[in-house]
């Protein structure tokens, strides 16, 4: 149940409101919108909320290496690095990955491979892979400079609404909004707004309050300083109100909701599947080499992982047994499977997905009447050869196991 003082604030009059003001009533009454205060359509409160939040960024905001030097590229490798991911994992791969393409022509240049080896580990990888796409269009159609209009970058790969305006403010100083997940809860907790952030109405909402509590001067300052906010304060669970500069100020403080704003995105149902990862390690009378190498294939478009390397393995289905899902995997790679001792079994989570992930030593053979050869795209490495090609952290870690076993034996 809602608090008694649970209403939305109604004290901004007509007599109050400057030209800006009235514009903003006036879209708000023309709008279907999720229940929300009205403070935000006054200047006065806009102004109040600016001035709190600047100032605390100045005195609070941490010490990021894409801040020092905010050129285009730095902040746009920074934001598709941060895209799902925690800015304290980012900081280590955004120094490897400066320090091997410093420059955005240096970054087209780089084979599609060298950009995923330096993403190993941070998950999302067509992030990489659109990233180094619109390196190549910028030095194809923009001379290797990153573009400044908005609708250039917009058009970019990889990049949406929120990225392009990121770039472009923080950089360029241009006025441009940005709505993310940090964002999207600070904004709807200092108007009170109820429902999902998700909610179509709720993002014509949202966008539009960050339109409007852009400062004419440094908005780039005023973008971080609510990412900021939202990331050490204004945090999903227990935020600290009692330090948050603007706590006066804001709609869910004020009725006690914070944690009931943002409402609750409908949570991801996760299914379980089991599924088998086969070694499989060249015959001796097969190899030309005395190294041990071990069946890998480059991933295709349009599967999981794509533009990563992994070794043989189910991924479009669940199977209960290692023989049946040696079976499964054989008549795709055009000979037979045969599962040896299990060597591991790793779980994690990939999209929808809670993976049992079973690990298994593998012999092969061809089919009756078949020739032995190794059918493309896959191909036999050695574990220093693995070690220079991209993968999956499950991917990596079959890697480690197979490096442990040769070092045991």
């Amino acid at each position: 149940m809602l608090p008694t003082n649970s209403e939305p604030t109604k004290d901004i009059t007509t007599k109050c409101l400057s030209k800006s003001d009235h514009a903003l009533v006036a879209w708000r009454e023309s709008n279907e919108s999720p229940l929300h205060g009205e403070c935000w359509t006054s200047s006065k409160w806009r102004a109040s909320v600016r001035r709190g939040l600047l100032g605390w960024f100045k005195k609070e905001s941490r010490d990021l290496p894409w801040r020092s030097d905010s050129t285009p590229y730095r902040v746009w490798v920074s934001e598709i690095m941060l895209q799902q991911t925690q800015v304290a994992t980012v900081v280590e791969y955004y120094h490897r990955f400066m320090d091997s393409f410093p420059t955005i022509h240096a970054l087209a240049e780089a084979s599609e491979q060298e950009v995923l080896a330096h993403w190993e580990g941070l998950g999302y990888y067509r992030r990489a892979r659109s990233l180094h796409a619109a390196a190549r269009v910028i030095v194809e159609q923009h001379d290797a400079k990153f573009p400044c209009s908005y609708e250039e970058v917009i058009a970019l790969p990889g990049i949406g609404r929120y990225t392009a305006g990121a770039i472009l403010s923080i950089s360029q100083g241009q006025r441009l909004p940005i709505l993310e997940g940090n964002t999207q809860r600070v904004f709807s907790r200092w108007i009170g707004m109820r429902g999902p952030v998700t909610d179509r109405a709720a993002t014509k909402l949202l966008w539009k309050f960050a339109e409007a509590m852009l400062p004419t001067r440094n908005p780039g300052n005023f973008n971080q300083a609510a990412m900021e906010i939202g990331a050490l304060l204004c945090r999903p669970t227990e935020p600290d109100c009692k330090g948050c500069p603007v706590a006066s100020s804001c709609e869910a403080n004020r009725l006690g909701l914070q944690g009931e704003i943002p409402g609750k995105v409908k949570k991801v149902v996760y299914e379980d599947r089991r599924e088998f990862a086969f070694v499989i390690k060249e015959k001796p009378s097969d190899s030309t080499i005395d190294s041990s190498r071990y069946l890998v294939r480059l991933l295709p478009e349009g599967v999981r992982w794509a533009g990563l390397w992994d070794f043989p393995r189910t991924t479009e289905q669940s199977y209960e047994s290692a023989l049946k899902a040696g079976h499964g995997l054989s008549a795709e790679l055009g000979f037979m499977i045969v599962p040896g001792e299990k060597l591991a079994s790793l779980r994690h989570a990939v999209t929808r997905f809670r993976i049992d992930l079973q690990i298994h030593e593998s012999d092969y053979r061809p089919f009756p009447g078949d020739s032995w050869r190794v059918p493309k795209p896959w191909k036999f490495a050695t574990v220093t050869e693995l070690d220079n090609l991209p993968m999956s952290v499950s991917g990596r870690k079959i890697v480690d196991r197979i490096r442990k076993q040769e070092s045991n034996s």
